[in-house]
């Protein structure tokens, strides 16, 4: 296993899903409910089966699809993304 990469992986994620709307949900489940472990493990485990969804995606188009024709459409929807909230916001 590449450490490095492994380690790389979990900060960008660990940083993007904190304060997300995922996680809100997660606080209001839990505070609605009262039960941390059911929100807990529904969480995590729809986390996990949404990051297989992702890999195995990502791993379909990278066969097909150039790496740098990748980049330039997640780059060009990030950014496009990004106009929007801020237009919209």
């Amino acid at each position: 296993m590449n450490r490095s990469l492994f380690w790389t992986t979990f900060g960008t994620i660990f940083l993007a899903e904190i304060g997300d709307k995922t996680q809100l949900a997660a606080v209001t489940a839990t505070v609605r409910s009262g039960q941390i472990w059911t929100v807990f493990l529904a969480a995590s485990v729809a986390l996990v089966c949404a990051t297989a969804l992702g890999v195995t995606v990502g791993g379909v188009l990278f066969k097909y699809i150039p790496e740098a024709a990748i980049k330039w459409v997640a780059g060009t929807a990030f950014i496009a993304v990004g106009f929007w909230v801020l237009i919209k916001g």
